[in-house]
């Protein structure tokens, strides 16, 4: 069944899109990341702009493949993808409850001014998401994806990824 646009409100775009999640962290949505900018509706059509965490970033795609897909399955006919590049993703976007979500999900959250080379820049501390111990290690600034380094916590021993602040 086709809903038309002037049935549907932006706020209501924004919970749907809330239910999509990332591709690569799936425990955390696309809104929460901050990829999605901006929602509007264009006569027929939903307008949704997002902003790829890198320019670079493969899953641009799948990610808007799967907002369309989670729009239409809502009945939305015409749906519109705009891609904006500037301003640059950044990770002060990510909410503080997607910050909480990539923790239990063993993922330790962007920490401002961290940087993966041994040492941290200022008085950045990157906490195990297992045991919270501030006693850890960057052992690779490539992790699981582009966008994370590789720790490691000396306290419980255990390899984790960090999610990189940009």
């Amino acid at each position: 069944m086709a809903v038309a646009t002037t049935d549907l409100s932006e706020k209501e775009i924004w919970s749907w899109l809330e239910d999509v999640p990332d591709p690569e962290i799936p425990v955390v949505s696309v809104v929460e990341l901050g990829i999605v900018r901006d929602v509007s509706l264009d006569d027929d059509a939903v307008v949704v702009t997002v902003t790829p965490t890198y320019s670079g970033c493969p899953a641009t795609a799948v990610i808007a493949i799967d907002i369309e897909q989670a729009l239409r399955s809502r009945g939305v006919k015409d749906v519109r993808i705009n891609t904006q590049l500037s301003p640059a993703w950044t990770t002060d976007w990510i909410t503080q409850a997607a910050r909480e979500k990539l923790s239990a999900y063993g993922i330790a959250p962007p920490v401002k001014d961290a940087i993966c080379v041994g040492v941290l820049k200022g008085n950045a501390v990157i906490k195990c998401p297992r045991c919270k111990s501030s006693n850890t290690e960057c052992i690779s600034q490539f992790g699981s994806t582009p966008c994370k380094a590789h720790y490691r916590c000396k306290d419980c021993l255990e390899p984790f990824d960090y999610f990189k602040s940009f």
